[in-house]
């Protein structure tokens, strides 16, 4: 038998049934609304103006000879020159090649590592070893690479315990530390050890959001436990690796700073000068402000074409990536 129709649904318009139509409210009465969100969220908005877009207008020194006694304004304009001397500069390639070959090393070795680890991690069946096992991996994140190079030169050094007690044994492995052939592979276990713990929150959360509906039903279909890893976890915690590998590929020319400019003279540029100290050697300490900047804002624009390629890629391949 038909339902009597609702006296108010002959009231509404078309097209809008069950809908409520929505007055707007004015830009003074939505900012006194939200007025404690907004101051909330206002030491973080300032933080990102004031470092992050303010000092973007600095890029201009790129196309400047800029002398800090002149500024900005009174500083001559070059136009290109500073780019294509840069360009034809030997020591930029130098440190462009060694960037790359880090960042390639980098992604093959660490940047798999929080992800293999984490999964370890999840296999664990008691909470109190996982727990333990996740407060020690942690605390080298909190170390300096002051720290962490001097822990490393304890060990691996000219008289390293490690170095030591293998030479007691015959075994010579020279100075790792001073040693330009595995410097790259060096820095790499260096970041692997201290950061590798930090990196898998992220993933742990993301296998924690996984149904455990799926693992129960693999099982009893008879599915072993790298069945389970390699049809249910892997392929639920994806799109986090892609939005993270895509962020990583952004920020390619990007390979530490400090803990590489801490073993550079150990080592020598040719074998650890990199992007970042090449612009800190020029600009901050050899003056040459207009060809570092220059360098930098390359470096930049490469890193921002990186991620919108990248980024697009993944759209191809169905997935979401950093953004739509």
């Amino acid at each position: 038998m038909p339902q009597p129709r609702d006296p108010e649904d002959a009231e509404r318009p078309a097209g809008r049934k069950g809908k409520k139509n929505r007055i707007r409210q004015p830009l003074r009465q939505r900012l006194k609304r939200d007025k404690a969100l907004l101051l909330f969220c206002l030491p973080g908005v300032l933080y990102f103006v004031l470092f992050f877009y303010l000092p973007l207008a600095g890029n201009v020194i790129a196309f400047q000879d800029y002398q800090p006694f002149l500024g900005f304004k009174q500083s001559p304009f070059v136009g290109m020159a500073n780019f294509t001397a840069l360009l034809a500069e030997p020591e930029f390639w130098s440190a462009v090649s060694n960037t790359l070959q880090i960042t390639a090393i980098q992604l093959l070795l660490y940047f798999p590592a929080p992800i293999a680890l984490a999964l370890l991690l999840n296999s664990l069946i008691s909470e109190k070893i996982k727990r333990f096992i996740q407060t020690v991996v942690y605390l080298p994140h909190f170390l300096s690479w002051v720290v962490v190079v001097a822990m490393f030169k304890q060990v691996l050094g000219g008289a390293g315990s490690v170095t030591t007690l293998l030479m007691e044994h015959g075994v010579s492995i020279g100075n790792v530390m001073t040693d330009p052939g595995t410097f790259k592979f060096l820095i790499t276990a260096q970041a692997i050890w201290k950061d590798c713990g930090w990196g898998t929150i992220i993933f742990l959360a993301s296998i924690a959001s996984i149904d455990m509906g799926q693992y129960e039903s693999a099982a009893m279909d008879g599915a072993g436990w790298m069945r389970r890893i390699w049809h249910i976890t892997l392929p639920g915690i994806r799109p986090v690796i892609l939005m993270l590998l895509i962020l990583r590929l952004g920020d390619i020319l990007s390979v530490g700073f400090e803990q590489i400019l801490l073993q550079r003279d150990a080592v020598g540029p040719d074998a650890a000068e990199v992007m970042d100290t090449y612009v800190y050697f020029h600009g901050v300490v050899d003056g040459d402000w207009g060809m570092s900047t220059a360098a930098g804002l390359m470096k930049g624009v490469i890193g921002f074409a990186l991620i919108l390629a990248a980024n697009k890629l993944a759209h191809r391949f169905g997935e979401q990536g950093v953004y739509r």
